[in-house]
């Protein structure tokens, strides 16, 4: 995205001839001279070195002849990704890979230089001696500058078409069909960990801000906010550093608090929500820089979506990371990250994980819950009590226990609610339990990392009737593969505190690593 653009400067001068010193002066005076004297009209030339964003050297050489001021150019390759001005990875230089190549609207100075050196009698010669003016870069677009070279990258790595990641890794290499591509997700997670930095505004309160809830249906969006209160691999205090702006409101204690029950009116919280973005963005330019393009806020209420529409930069502009990720109701997964809904009833994960081996699991497909919306009412209509390999409840028989139930089960179905999110799905891949998602127009979350279809079934609305039939169609070898691979994205669903690389925080934080590759922000034109 490019709302306005205003280019002042990446690089600072190795050199200018207005801050010469005398001493320099005399030598370049005396060489042109000694040029002269011996005749050569073959150019030379010098280089001069500056680092940019990514940590590479680059030199760039400028030719001056000794003849008469000749018509002066300035080499201008193609630019590489993203049309930047870092360029084409050659160099003449053993410890460079890259040179940097002046832009076509460089301001190029021309002086004549009368050279009178009594000590070769008297020469007067003109020379074209050259001034380059280069412009400096602001921060913002080193930044985009790095973001340049990383797309590049990426893009270089899904090239590679293995299974198994090629970059080396301490702790995790990924590996396996989960993945879409296992070496372009491993190459992005290492430069979002290299050079990813959030800001996240001060601004407001607990418990509305900077507060959410962490033992609930929605303790991923409190335990997403504690963490980035607390965390240091991606925050940063200096906003000027920053790739992205968190606006640290919960959805969730927006509605404890200003909601009346029963009123249906939600204009208390979009109030609340316009006003923060009014006061952070009078007080910081970067709101306005971008739009919001490079803002997120996240919530796992059904009402997150409701709440960001009071803002309209805030609902089509910004990333919206949400548990009700619903394409109908206008989520783009461009933008937009999904946002897995997990429920921890005592804020832990502890007796969550793991399950029986596929040879104890007796029962085909399991599922337990209270009426909740149209998809619900399918399925419990069509199949509540009447199946012994189908296992469908409102309620559960007295003793029985849930998480027993989902660790006993090849199958966990995971029905849409109101809206298309399921805490049943992480549920089932904590109990290594293959999620049998049940929804319309649902965006799983880290659809573009994992490759959902090798590890889960997803079944239309109008199939629910058909669900045995699917099931039982699976064969026991493809099933065997599916609960593998379960157990391998299990570790991406984790909750950890403090977090651990890929894990759930993790990977939230690298959708929305990836939404910002999507857009590049240009300084407004003064």
């Amino acid at each position: 995205m490019k709302p306005l653009n205003n280019k002042p400067s990446l690089f600072s001068p190795f050199w200018s001839s207005s801050t010469s010193s005398s001493s320099s002066s005399v030598f370049i005076l005396v060489l042109v001279a000694l040029i002269c004297t011996l005749g050569v009209t073959n150019s030379f030339s010098w280089s001069w070195r500056v680092g940019n964003v990514l940590g590479t050297d680059y030199s760039s050489s400028l030719a001056f002849s000794t003849k008469a001021r000749p018509s002066f150019q300035v080499v201008h390759e193609a630019a590489a990704a993203e049309a930047h001005p870092i360029v084409s990875p050659t160099s003449n230089d053993s410890e460079s890979n890259e040179t940097v190549r002046l832009p076509p609207n460089q301001i190029v100075e021309k002086q004549e230089v009368v050279l009178n050196d009594k000590e070769f009698g008297e020469i007067n010669a003109t020379s074209a001696s050259e001034t380059i003016s280069i412009k400096r870069y602001s921060r913002l677009e080193k930044l985009e500058a790095s973001l340049a070279g990383v797309r590049a990258s990426i893009r270089e790595a899904a090239r590679v078409r293995n299974l198994t990641s090629t970059h080396e890794d301490p702790d995790y290499v990924p590996q396996g069909p989960i993945y879409r591509n296992a070496n372009a997700f491993h190459r992005s997670y290492l430069e979002m960990e290299r050079l990813f930095k959030i800001y996240v505004y001060q601004e407001g309160d607990p418990p509305i801000f900077h507060n959410g809830p962490c033992k609930s249906i929605y303790s991923t969006e409190g335990r997403f906010i504690h963490e980035m209160e607390m965390d240091n691999t991606y925050r940063t205090t200096n906003p000027d550093d920053a790739l992205v702006y968190f606006l640290p409101f919960s959805v969730v204690m927006l509605v404890q608090y200003l909601y009346v029950a029963e009123s249906h009116d939600t204009e208390s919280i979009g109030r609340a929500v316009v006003d923060y973005v009014n006061v952070i963005s009078d007080k910081h330019p970067f709101w306005n820089r971008s739009l919001g393009a490079d803002h997120f806020m996240l919530s796992c209420h059904d009402w997150g979506p409701r709440t960001s529409s009071y803002v309209p930069q805030l609902y089509h502009k910004s990333i919206r990371v949400l548990c009700n990720a619903n394409t109908s109701e206008g989520f783009n997964p461009s933008k937009d990250v999904s946002f897995p809904e997990i429920h921890l009833r005592t804020g832990e994960t502890k007796g969550l994980l793991g399950g029986l081996s596929p040879s104890r699991r007796s029962i085909l497909a399991f599922f337990a819950g209270r009426l909740h919306g149209h998809i619900r009412y399918l399925l419990l209509n069509e199949w509540k009590e009447k199946d012994q390999d189908v296992q469908v409840y409102d309620q559960l028989p007295h003793g029985v226990s849930y998480e027993s139930m989902l660790k006993q089960s090849k199958f966990c179905l995971c029905p849409s609610g109101y809206e298309v999110a399921s805490p049943r799905i992480v549920e089932a891949i904590y109990a290594e339990c293959v999620p049998v998602l049940i929804s319309d127009n649902y965006v799983p979350p880290f659809s573009d990392v994992l490759d959902w279809k090798s590890f889960s079934v997803q079944v239309q609305v109008k199939d629910i009737p058909n669900i045995k039939t699917i099931l039982m169609g699976i064969s026991q070898s493809q099933y065997l593969r599916m609960h593998r691979r379960v157990k391998l994205v299990q570790r991406h669903f984790v909750v950890n505190g403090p977090s651990k690389r890929y894990d759930v925080f993790n990977m939230i934080v690298h959708s929305i690593w990836l939404r910002r590759l999507n857009i590049r922000i240009e300084d407004q034109v003064e």
